[in-house]
């Protein structure tokens, strides 16, 4: 995972690899990292520090979906694997010079597959951005889809909700139960990789005043790219 700096969007400046700190025996920098996406705006770590948050997925040995996808119904998930992590980089400690801004810490699992849509493995997908009930997340989860007939198993790719803390991104406020968008149309199915919808952009279209509404920009079975339209209700935290 390599990150980048621009005033503009135009001219990029390169940091290099994102550094992280140990956390208990688990040495981040020696396994691949993938599905990050950093909050738009530096807040408070759970040391009291003002930081640069990212959420990321390590991607440890063993723990690909195809590495797992045909383990029992009772395996249980690893506590520190298949899972979502948070992670900060202290803007005081690093300074505001760009080549400090990779070096994170305090890291933590944020989330772990609870849901059946999820039960493989889960990770982040488009940038938080915040709504009425905080930051809201469109993350991905994936399954087994099970053997009909002469059809082999093979993995689904769906996504889902979380509304974090405004300022407590750690703190998951809700998570939806059921998937909020998985392969249906025959683009999503059949492509690259069959069966994959995958949520990596969100805009809200505020110059229609529709301040509850977002366009999210997701991957069709690796072939495509799709957009949906998520509505957020009012009784969301409700019940």
């Amino acid at each position: 995972m390599a990150l980048a700096v621009s005033k503009d969007l135009l001219q990029w400046e390169r940091l290099g690899l994102a550094d992280f700190a140990d956390y208990k025996q688990i040495t981040f920098n020696d396994v691949c990292n993938k599905d990050a996406c950093i909050f738009p705006k530096p807040m408070t770590s759970p040391h009291g520090d003002t930081s640069i948050v990212m959420l990321h997925r390590p991607l440890f040995p063993g723990t690909l979906p195809e590495d797992i996808m045909c383990d029992t119904d009772d395996r249980r998930v690893r506590v520190h694997h298949e899972c979502i992590w948070i992670s900060y980089s202290d803007l005081m400690l690093n300074g505001r010079e760009a080549e400090h801004l990779q070096e994170f810490e305090s890291n933590s699992t944020l989330a772990l597959p609870e849901a059946a849509w999820e039960k493989i493995k889960i990770g982040a997908g488009t940038p938080p951005v915040l709504c009425k009930h905080g930051w809201l997340l469109v993350y991905h989860g994936v399954h087994q889809k099970l053997p009909v007939g002469d059809r082999s198993h093979h993995l689904v790719y769906s996504a889902g909700v979380m509304i974090l803390g405004i300022d407590q991104p750690d703190n998951i406020l809700y998570r939806s139960s059921h998937p909020i968008l998985e392969p249906q149309l025959l683009e999503e199915r059949v492509g690259i990789v069959q069966s994959v919808v995958f949520p990596t952009g969100i805009d809200r279209p505020d110059d229609l005043g529709t301040p509850n509404r977002f366009d999210i920009y997701y991957g069709m079975a690796d072939n495509y790219i799709g957009v949906a339209r998520l509505d957020i209700p009012d009784e969301l935290l409700m019940g």
